[in-house]
């Protein structure tokens, strides 16, 4: 049994799969938002009810915002800040009395995504991260690419590419720096866009859906949101040119989004056709937890 665990920034998710990849059991507990010893205690009362209702002690696997510092050992880059500078592998290690294994959430998507899901298949995945947050996780020949400095795939602290005038200096990130894509692509950013454009406050399904039949404002919108998503993907092509990149969070439910940036990317890569497909997530909100589970195969 294999045992996958989604620690969230509102909710974490434990999942128990057997060898086949069938789910075993479930379970769902809100997030101790700024707590990090009731977060160790949720994370170990989550796998214990997982083992209790399955009568069997599994592999646990954890993703997590952010990654764990190749020099330090400690969290960073979490924007659940909470768990910075902590040292979460070693304390939940320590809680659970077992080896464990930790991976950046977007890592776990990308992975779940690339073993059976939308880029089963591919040799090269990326999977985007488009939610409250933004980020990207990169899966080659199966493997996840973690890197150097255990940030591989972190996208969303990039600048937005070619800003235009009226997009500089763009918005300050909770990471101190400025115009990062997290800031342009996520759904906070997408609604906050439209407001600043309409005045009118409408969260992002709501604007996809009144642009979908046909509101000027709302298709303006979610034009410039397309947009932008293409010039940051395009220098994702430029540099791991993937087989398929695999749309995941909030906004990839927004039906015209996969094939508008597949549209779109053609003249923003440098090449003479684009070949990498854009494909919406085969397993949702799930993705995460399922490849959490797959970190001791992967």
């Amino acid at each position: 049994m294999r045992i996958g665990i989604d620690l969230g920034g509102t909710k974490i998710e434990g999942v128990a799969l057997d060898r086949a990849n069938r789910v075993l059991a479930r379970r769902r507990v809100a997030t101790p938002r700024g707590d990090y010893l009731q977060t160790l205690d949720s994370i170990g009362d989550l796998v214990n009810a997982l083992e209790a209702e399955t009568a069997e002690r599994g592999s646990v696997g954890i993703a997590m915002p952010g990654t764990i510092s190749p020099r330090t050992g400690l969290v960073k880059n979490a924007n659940s800040t909470w768990l910075n500078d902590r040292r979460l592998k070693e304390d939940l290690e320590a809680h659970l009395a077992r080896p464990l294994r930790l991976a950046n959430d977007a890592n776990c998507f990308a992975l779940s995504e690339a073993r059976d899901g939308a880029g089963a298949g591919a040799k090269s995945v990326i999977g985007l991260i488009l939610g409250t947050g933004v980020g990207s996780g990169i899966v080659l020949e199966g493997k996840i690419l973690q890197g150097a400095n255990a940030i591989a795939g972190e996208w969303g602290h990039n600048p937005l590419p070619a800003p235009r005038d009226d997009e500089r200096p763009g918005p300050l990130c909770w990471c101190g720096k400025e115009s990062c894509l997290e800031q342009w692509l996520s759904g906070p950013a997408f609604e906050a866009d439209h407001r600043a454009r309409t005045g009118e406050a409408l969260a992002a399904a709501a604007i996809a859906a009144r642009a979908s039949e046909g509101d000027p404002a709302c298709r303006a919108s979610l034009a410039r949101y397309s947009e932008r998503l293409a010039r940051a993907c395009a220098v994702l092509v430029n540099i791991i040119d993937p087989d398929i990149i695999v749309l995941g969070g909030g906004l990839s439910n927004i039906a015209a989004l996969a094939p508008a940036l597949e549209r779109a990317l053609p003249p923003l890569v440098f090449s003479d056709g684009v070949e990498t497909r854009v494909r919406v997530n085969v397993h949702g909100d799930s993705s995460g937890v399922r490849g959490a589970a797959w970190l001791w195969e992967a």
